[in-house]
């Protein structure tokens, strides 16, 4: 089953933080399953390093793309219909980097795997 992690579910899986839960969990580690990590998640975390906001993930953001090689995550790149999607969304949720991914997962019509329960009122389907 293809997925999309939200950033946090990323960072978290990486430093086997025990917040993200047993079905995310089962789901990442499931080798046939294609991963996929948004390019917009790669611009948040290199965001927040540079702003101070994420120190812990400074290496993440200088490797980024040799970690995902190495979990074997594919990269979601951001297309033209998904920063259309992003930018047309309805409702009052501002975060950009939200706002792609929920764009993402619907334009491929995959589950997002994140603990942000607001997401739920994007009609994405959301595991967690």
């Amino acid at each position: 089953m293809p997925s999309l992690l939200d950033t946090h579910t990323l960072i978290w899986w990486l430093c086997d933080d025990p917040a993200l839960t047993e079905p995310a969990r089962k789901v990442i580690s499931e080798t046939s399953n294609v991963i996929y990590v948004s390019a917009a998640s790669a611009w948040e975390i290199a965001t927040k390093v540079r702003l101070g906001k994420l120190p812990q993930a400074e290496e993440l953001a200088s490797d980024f793309l040799g970690y995902m090689e190495r979990e074997g995550f594919e990269i979601l790149a951001i297309s033209g219909d998904h920063a259309l999607r992003a930018g047309l969304l309805p409702g009052p949720h501002k975060d950009p980097f939200d706002r792609m991914l929920i764009a993402q997962a619907q334009a491929e019509n995959i589950p997002l795997i994140s603990n942000e329960a607001i997401f739920d009122n994007y009609g994405v389907r959301r595991i967690w």
